[in-house]
């Protein structure tokens, strides 16, 4: 299930501190910016609703996490979820099975020095070659995260090859654009 933030300059940081654990209050303020805590306690905030309405849990979740640092719950190992965050929103899925999420503002203009270093031929020149440049940068980009997160690899050396894997190819993938398009998300599982 999708749980969205689109209004996170509105959260509250005093009252959102109070409600979050002693752990990710502590996280949250070690941002500096506010803007970056408000992210923090979105994110996290989206999980505890998306948790409740789910799956009825209503304690604080407790993390733990895998070799490759991709956290799960511990106490609910087979409850899958993953959390991103932009400028303009925050991002939680659940799920039953691995899952994995990105959420990317758009950019004005794409830099081709960084196409060719995470994209293969084929993709840069999809990209090069649409009405929107920007925004075929950011579908593709946020389609590579999602599937790199929900396998719990992270970022990797081999950005271009990234969806050219037989696991990559059963995946499946679901992008979302904001309406205004300045941003762009998608879903793997």
């Amino acid at each position: 299930m999708i749980y969205l933030n689109e209004n996170i300059d509105a959260i509250d940081i005093g009252r959102a501190l109070a409600a979050v654990s002693q752990e990710r209050r502590i996280e949250v303020l070690r941002y500096r910016q506010l803007h970056d805590q408000r992210q923090s306690l979105a994110v996290y905030l989206l999980l505890c609703e998306a948790l409740k309405k789910e799956y009825g849990i209503t304690e604080r979740p407790v993390f733990s996490f895998h070799p490759q640092c991709k956290p799960f719950l511990t106490d609910y190992p087979d409850i899958h979820f993953n959390l991103s965050h932009c400028r303009h929103a925050a991002l939680c899925v659940v799920d039953d099975r691995p899952v994995g999420c990105d959420i990317e503002d758009v950019p004005d203009q794409i830099d081709l020095e960084l196409c060719k270093r995470c994209f293969n031929e084929s993709e840069t020149d999809s990209i090069c070659s649409s009405p929107n440049p920007p925004l075929a940068f950011t579908e593709l980009w946020t389609k590579k995260e999602a599937f790199l997160k929900m396998t719990g690899e992270g970022l990797t050396d081999n950005l271009p090859a990234v969806l050219d894997t037989p696991r990559a190819r059963k995946a499946s993938f679901s992008t979302h654009f904001a309406p205004d398009h300045s941003y762009v998300y998608t879903i793997c599982k």
